[in-house]
């Protein structure tokens, strides 16, 4: 199995390289570099898999070995240099393009005036016509269809994977067919399945934006994310489908693998070929090219093939949907090797391992395994598929969701026959929307079992200890992909001792990595996507942390147990401190469940006692959990790893006169090296008036400014703003919160001063970090560093 290992490298060295690497002009073209080498690798052993047939060569001898080492070499040679000059005209690209006030973006999807939307970019003037870079727009007037090329004027900023954008966009008239064809096709989705247009949209077009929150948590719990993504699964199953009418209509066989595969290809083309779709399609041309040659090819070559292709593009492997569709596909390889393994022993007798003790308990296992046959065998191999394929994905989902399924091997087998019965369907729906009777009636069709669907998840997710939540580190995840890597090279190895050995020993390492972690040496601000609400985490250069508010509660649960918790105990470390801004249930919702759970060292107050639950509940846990309670002052503050917090209000005379809760916030001041961030809670004007006229000009002014009450129109003032004068502003806001937060206004404020707004609606979580002297942004997977004053 020549590609197996040089895969492996590839994905293991593009992720690691694409993780830790600092993205930045030359580090860029060092990631695409090392990326392109490990490609090099893999095409190079499935060149040599397909069309040197290693197995013949290695019964024919020294001539067909050294054609195989003179094309290796060649393969290797060519990617490098051809990935060294995409890296270099890239980063070339980023930096132009940047810098041009006016540029040309072809949108992916419908777009309007406040829509942020993905898409391309491309230069207008002639010293920059050939650039063509990734571009997330955010657009502030106009509208535009999708796949429209338009005019965007405003101001790009360069980040790792291309540009960020605020901008006024004009539709020039002209279009891209592709882009337009799937914007036309979520449009249709959202007609004919309305109120399940989000879940189709994600199993038909790989569009996930539009999945509430919930509905994601509910199918991690249940093992069944992973359907939420456009996979191999899906083009797979539409493979099946469509082979199955031609056979049903006697088709020729050569004839109807051929329009298979012309009609999938279309649609992989329609999706804007994601990476998992592409690896599917290439396996399927693979295997059927094998059958149609009557040349057999190795499952590990097929998926070699299909994992490489997609990493033309090396930023591909750290993308979720494409991790999961190769770990999914090399865990049912992998199962299926495992499986033919224990029959293949059994048949053998284990001649030469004696008969007595584990080796006799063993070989009856396998026996009672082999003999097995009909629905039973059946539902033991979907049951060992099952178990392989969670431990093997687990790392990733793990690392994304926080947590792993304990029912998947379960739920899959429940799931897959809905899903294998209602793609096709969906699919059928959308070649029909030219006839809308028809296409209504279909998609109509489909309403009971994507209910049954979600109802597969939510029972699944309810059953006691369905899932078990999980914080890993880097280092415990990168140790827990070790094991997984392990235990496939295991499985497809006929000496499997050794793989599993090194499997529970990267397991091992990933349980105690948590005891040894350190911080970065920098200070990260950590805005995280609570919804409508707050929660702010401090990680000082030492890898302590300070946090402000836990975000909102519901009826079961809260922010502090779902998100806060986890996030920090992924990232390890003690909590020093917690700051309460003020005592509503969107700021203290989830603060007894981080008391509880992570003990802060100190318990920060302003002491405006409201008739809230939550504030009853916190202070409560508080007490139970005998943390230090301390009411703030302006002027109080404390130093941590070379890190200053200091309170600039309210003080007791101004609380005492307040009827508000908002306006008794605690505003907080955090310094390190030059550069300070101020994080205001939810102040509104008065307390801010209050400010401007009680705290020095230099303790209010800041690079970024936690923007107050989620934007609302009652905070932020052109007083207040110009005392600050931020180069950042940060809103945490929810997705279509009912106040309308943040308003027009706010952000008119911050857009005419050319302050660039990032929102946990739009943006998801934030974290800003800096080493005293520059600071920089990530988001969504995107970094880049904030222009200096």
């Amino acid at each position: 199995m020549p590609p197996l290992i040089p895969l492996v490298l590839a994905w293991l060295v593009g992720l690691a390289v694409a993780a830790l690497t600092p993205q930045h002009g030359g580090a860029r073209s060092f990631l695409t570099l090392v990326t392109t080498l490990a490609v090099g690798i893999a095409l190079s052993g499935v060149i040599g898999a397909v069309l040197l047939r290693v197995r013949t060569c290695a019964r024919t001898g020294t001539r067909a070995r050294s054609v195989l080492f003179v094309v290796l070499p060649a393969v290797f040679a060519a990617g490098l240099l051809i990935g060294g000059a995409s890296a270099r005209h890239r980063v070339a690209c980023i930096a132009l393009l940047a810098a041009e006030p006016t540029l040309d973006i072809v949108i992916d999807e419908r777009v309007s005036a406040g829509g942020r939307v993905t898409g391309e970019a491309r230069g207008i003037g002639a010293h920059v016509s050939q650039c063509a870079v990734r571009a997330a727009l955010r657009v502030r007037t106009g509208n535009a269809a999708a796949g429209a090329i338009v005019r965007a004027r405003g101001t790009a900023r360069a980040t790792q994977r291309g540009l960020m954008m605020d901008a006024d966009i004009t539709a020039s008239g002209r279009s891209e067919t592709l882009r337009a064809w799937r914007g036309r096709t979520g449009e249709t989705i959202d007609t004919l399945f309305r109120a399940n247009a989000a879940l189709v949209r994600a199993l038909l077009i790989a569009d996930q934006d539009g999945i509430d929150a919930s509905v994601r948590d509910r199918f991690a719990d249940a093992g069944l994310v992973h359907m939420l993504s456009i996979s191999g699964l899906h083009v797979a199953i539409i493979a099946g489908a469509l082979l199955t009418v031609a056979s049903a209509v006697r088709l020729d066989r050569t004839a109807a693998t051929a329009a298979a595969l012309f009609v999938i290809t279309l649609y992989v083309l329609m999706l804007g070929a994601p990476a998992p779709a592409v690896r599917s399609a290439a396996m399927l041309a693979t295997m059927a090219a094998s059958e149609r040659l009557q040349r057999p090819v190795h499952p590990w070559t097929a998926l070699a093939l299909g994992a490489a292709l997609p990493t033309v593009n090396p930023g591909v492997v750290i993308d979720l949907g494409y991790q999961l569709s190769v770990g999914g596909m090399a865990a049912l390889v992998a199962a299926r090797g495992l499986l033919r393994q224990v029959r293949q022993r059994d048949a053998m007798g284990d001649a030469s391992r004696g008969a007595t003790g584990a080796s006799t308990l063993g070989r009856r296992l396998r026996r009672s395994v082999s003999n097995l046959r009909g629905w039973r065998w059946a539902l033991i191999r979907e049951c060992a598929t099952g178990v392989v394929t969670t431990l093997v994905t687990a790392p990733l989902i793990a690392w994304t969701f926080g947590r792993v399924s304990l029912v998947a091997s379960l739920s899959n087998i429940v799931a897959g026959p809905v899903v294998a019965f209602v793609q096709p369907a969906l699919f059928l729906a959308i070649v029909l929307s030219p006839w809308t009777a028809g296409a209504q009636f279909v998609a109509d069709a489909t309403v009971a079992p994507l209910a049954f669907l979600d109802g597969i998840a939510t029972v699944a997710a309810s059953v006691p200890g369905a899932s078990m939540r999980v914080a890993p580190t880097m280092v415990g995840a990168c140790c827990a992909g070790v094991a997984s890597a392990a235990f496939v090279r295991a499985t497809a190895s006929r000496r499997m001792l050794p793989g599993m050995v090194l499997a529970a020993t990267a397991l091992v390492a990933a349980v105690w990595a948590p005891l040894f972690t350190s911080g970065s040496g920098a200070l990260e601000l950590h805005m995280l996507d609570v919804g409508q609400g707050d929660a702010i985490a401090l990680r000082t250069p030492g890898g302590r942390w300070v946090l402000v508010d836990a975000g909102r509660r519901w009826d079961g649960g809260d922010a502090g147990r779902r998100t806060v918790v986890p996030y920090v105990q992924r990232h390890g470390g003690q909590v020093a401190a917690f700051f309460m801004s003020h005592a509503h249930d969107d700021h203290t919702g989830g603060a007894a469940s981080i008391a509880e759970a992570l003990h802060p060292l100190v318990w920060w107050d302003p002491a405006f006692v409201t008739t809230s639950s939550g504030y009853r509940m916190t202070l409560a846990a508080v007490a139970r959990e005998r943390i230090v309670w301390r009411r703030a002052h302006p002027g109080d503050g404390f130093e941590i790893d070379g890190v200053r917090f200091r309170v600039l209000a309210p003080d007791s005379a101004w609380t005492a006169e307040q009827h508000d809760a908002n306006e008794t916030s605690v505003v907080l001041r955090v310094e390190y090296g030059n550069i300070s961030f101020v994080l205001t809670g939810d102040a509104e004007a008065a307390e801010e008036n209050w400010m401007v006229t009680h705290a020095a000009p230099d303790d209010l002014r800041a690079d970024v400014l936690k923007v107050g009450h989620h934007g609302s129109r009652t905070s932020s003032t052109p007083e207040f703003l110009d005392a600050v004068a931020p180069r950042l502003a940060l809103v945490s806001v929810g997705r279509d919160n009912r106040y309308g937060h943040p308003a027009p206004e706010t952000l008119d404020a911050f857009a005419s001063r050319d302050v660039p707004v990032l929102r946990t609606d739009q943006d998801g979580t934030t974290v800003v970090s800096t080493d005293g002297r520059s600071v920089v942004v990530a988001t969504r997977g995107d970094r880049w560093t904030l222009a200096p004053r």
